[in-house]
C-alpha cells in the first residue's frame, strides 16, 4: 500500500514539476494562465500530501490558494491533531507563503 502511494506521489510530482517551474512568482494578474496554473499546482500538491497521510477526515478538507502563495484550509476534521496535521502539511509545501485554517472539528461522521 505504501509503495502504491509513493508511486502515485512520484507521478504527480513528475507531472507538476514542469508546471510549477514555468509559473513565475511575479504573476499579479489572476486572469493570466501562468498565475492560475501556479495556484492550482500548489493546491494539487497540498491535496496529494493530505491524501498520502491516509487519514479519512483529511479528504473533507478543502484547499484554496491565491497567486501570492497564501493557502486557506476549510472543512472538517475528526480531531485537532488531524487539523494540525493538515496545517503542517500546507506550511511545509514549497511556494506556500502563509496558511489560514478555518477547519472545524467534527467528531461524528
Amino acid at each position: 500500500m505504501k509503495s502504491k502511494l509513493a508511486i502515485t506521489c512520484l507521478v504527480i510530482g513528475t507531472l507538476l514539476g514542469p508546471v510549477i517551474s514555468t509559473a513565475e512568482d511575479t504573476d499579479a494578474d489572476r486572469t493570466h494562465p501562468k498565475a492560475f496554473v501556479k495556484d492550482s499546482a500548489i493546491t494539487v500538491v497540498i491535496k496529494s500530501k493530505l491524501a498520502a497521510e491516509n487519514i479519512k477526515t483529511l479528504a473533507q478538507i478543502q484547499v484554496d490558494t491565491d497567486s501570492n502563495g497564501d493557502v486557506w484550509l476549510s472543512g472538517f476534521a475528526r480531531s485537532q491533531e488531524d487539523a494540525d496535521t493538515a496545517v503542517r502539511i500546507a506550511r511545509e509545501t514549497e511556494h506556500v507563503k502563509s496558511v489560514t485554517s478555518e477547519i472545524k472539528i467534527k467528531k461524528d461522521d
